[in-house]
């Protein structure tokens, strides 16, 4: 997926899609776009080769490209490519996989 984009996250960063989110509230009531917060839910769709180490070592990240994930809200980098917007950020800003 990073090949067709053009771009390949370097080291520790994560390139992220964001996921949409719900359109109505579990109690049926559909959410206006002027309330809608933006999710911190997503797939990652390219990574860098791992966190380099004070010695040269490359530690592999843990997240791989296809993984769901939930992400910290202020730690991202918003980028446009191609005409659709993806976020970059690094492996620490995970804060899970969703399973």
């Amino acid at each position: 997926m990073a090949k067709e984009l053009g771009v390949r996250p370097l080291h520790d960063r994560i390139l992220v899609r964001r996921m949409a989110e719900e359109e109505k509230t579990a109690g049926g009531l559909f959410i206006p776009d002027t309330a809608k917060e933006k999710p911190q839910r997503g797939e990652i769709v390219a990574t860098g080769k791992g966190r380099v180490t004070e010695d040269g070592k490359i530690l592999p990240l843990e997240v791989k490209v296809g993984d769901k994930i939930l992400f910290s809200k202020y730690s991202n980098n918003e980028i446009k490519v191609s005409g659709e917007d993806f976020l970059m950020m690094r492996e620490e800003d995970v804060l899970a996989i969703i399973q």
